[in-house]
């Protein structure tokens, strides 16, 4: 059986898998024309319909019911009390609302049968065949019901719905917690799963969760605004798609900055063997952008750095990588114009100490830990596992001293081992014993680096999550600020996938390679360069 570069491909239900999307529209528009007829007789307030373009598509398509109900009212300047999940469906509150929609769901599910998109259900079958796994992902409660109805339940290896997301307490969308969830479930990383999705708050939320390729399936005509959300592609139909497009998406290359500066590239800059007769695959206008119309003519700025590899050359021992006072120069200007964050796996005091500047957002361990510029956060979760990162780091280094050039970093929240140093012929047993300690301690994850390896807490975070933290903490809008990160590590790969089609992601590699980054350069002296001309473009400003 062939091996795609991609493990997992998780569904929307309504309007993707089942044609039960007007179902739902049929049914809110009954319980709120009802409702706003009320306020009509009651409150002599003026009638205005709940509409499918106004209504639906921006407040409640892809939410889940409350949270529809909720900012629909909202955008009517209609305040009701939330009220209680078990509230019967003529009570006056947000989940009285959602409950009376519900049962008239169901009512309209009884009176016709659930249909399927047959191109979606045939897609699916040949993700099965070769071997990739499926999982449908929706904030519907009535998710297992209406998979029972159009008998597909069994064409689904993990199915995450609006009843687990409330019992595992889950974010609904635009958040992006119920793919992360459904990617868990399935054991593949995001980095190799696809989300498909129809609604505006979907999209949104596979981007948020950072998954590999977002797919917006635009069957409202709505193709533009599927991307703008954050949709990689949008296509009217599954049909227009294929595995063999998917995975040529999965080998897609930064394009070198400075040859695009003012160059838009073209789809076959993109992909090499991208095929004309797929212009029914609309490609996110994001990735069509030159560096000059991406960095340099941007007003407002925020910038996210890695350091080891990026404002640094690699070094041989992690205490020689110093930062040149031009660098610092630069970083302390670029400060003073723009918001930054210097985000690296090494702790955050350290990176503090080798940085040297005040006005800026240290996030250290991959962001578990974070502080500056009026804000802080330590992930939780880390905090009671500091004795037993100390007791590791003394393991490691009783268990691996015999090998000339190790080096075992205790990093406070982490434990690194480095190998750069080591003969070839003792890594498999550097890999060997690293692996062992993750598979007997479910409370550690590994964390694969260029010639090192991070023993880190099991904890869903990393730098693409501390910096949406960073973002929503201090109240950015991807709007209106355009989010630059710069890394030249696997760990920023999370970072590449969040900020991929609303920011810019640079990676820093001598040579080509596969990455979710916009653009690439050279080395760290090219990333001087770049800062060094981005400041000086924005002088006259």
């Amino acid at each position: 059986m062939k091996k795609y570069p991609f493990e997992a491909v998780i569904f929307d239900l309504d309007g993707v898998i089942t044609k039960t999307a007007l179902l739902h529209i049929k049914a809110w528009k009954s319980v709120f024309d009802e409702y706003l007829r009320l306020r009509e007789r009651r409150n002599k307030e003026k009638f205005s319909e709940f509409t499918i373009e106004k209504d639906y598509l921006l407040y409640v398509d892809g939410k889940p019911r409350y949270q529809g109900a909720k900012s629909f009212l909202d955008s009517r300047g209609i305040n009701l009390p939330f009220g209680d999940p078990l509230d019967p469906p003529d009570k006056e509150t947000i989940c009285g609302l959602g409950n009376k929609k519900n049962l008239k769901f169901l009512e309209l599910i009884k009176e016709q049968s659930v249909e399927v998109y047959s191109s979606t259900i045939e897609f699916i079958k040949k993700l099965r065949a070769e071997g990739i796994k499926v999982g449908v992902a929706s904030s519907s409660k009535s998710c297992q019901h209406i998979l029972k109805s159009a008998g597909i339940e069994n064409l689904f290896d993990v199915r995450v719905n609006g009843e687990i997301s409330t019992r595992l307490q889950l974010k609904g969308k635009p958040e992006g917690d119920i793919f992360v969830t459904a990617a868990n479930q399935l054991g593949v990383p995001l980095s190799k799963t696809v989300v498909v999705e129809d609604a505006l708050s979907g999209v949104t939320a596979g981007r948020n969760a950072a998954a590999a390729l977002v797919i917006g399936v635009a069957r409202k005509e709505n193709e533009q605004e599927l991307l703008k959300g954050g949709a990689d592609v949008a296509v009217k139909d599954l049909s227009q798609i294929n595995l063999e497009w998917i995975e040529r998406w999965f080998h897609k290359k930064p394009l070198p900055l400075f040859s695009f500066r003012y160059q838009p590239p073209k789809l076959t800059d993109i992909f090499e063997d991208f095929h004309l007769e797929e212009k029914q695959v609309t490609v996110n206008p994001a990735y069509l952008r030159s560096a000059q119309t991406s960095l340099f003519s941007q007003k407002k700025l925020f910038f996210s750095l890695d350091y080891d590899g990026t404002l640094t050359p690699i070094v041989d021992r992690p205490e020689l990588a110093k930062l040149s006072s031009t660098m610092r120069e630069i970083i302390e200007v670029l400060a003073q114009k723009y918001k930054v964050a210097v985000i690296s796996g090494r702790t955050r005091e350290n990176i503090e100490e080798l940085v040297g500047i005040r006005k800026i957002i240290y996030a250290g361990n991959h962001g578990l830990d974070i502080a500056g510029e009026g804000i802080s956060m330590v992930h939780p979760r880390t905090k009671q596992l500091l004795p037993a990162i100390v007791r590791l780091a003394e393991d490691l280094q009783k268990e691996l001293s015999h090998i000339k050039g190790i080096v075992i970093e205790e990093k406070k929240f982490s434990v690194a081992i480095h190998w750069r140093l080591v003969e070839g012929k003792w890594v498999e047993e550097i890999e060997s014993l690293v692996e062992r300690i993750i598979q007997n301690n479910p409370s550690f994850r590994l964390l694969r680096g260029k010639k090192v390896l991070e023993i880190m807490p099991s904890v869903d975070w990393d730098k693409g999550k501390a910096l949406r933290w960073i973002i929503q903490t201090l109240g950015i809008s991807w709007e209106d600020t355009t989010v630059v990160h710069i890394g030249d590590d696997a760990t920023d790969e999370d970072v590449f996938r969040l900020i991929r089609t609303r920011g810019i992601g640079i990676l820093v590699s001598p040579h080509p390679q596969e990455s979710a980054a916009d653009f690439r350069l050279s080395s760290p002296e090219e990333v001087r360069k770049l800062l060094e001309e981005i400041i000086n473009s924005s002088k006259g400003d």
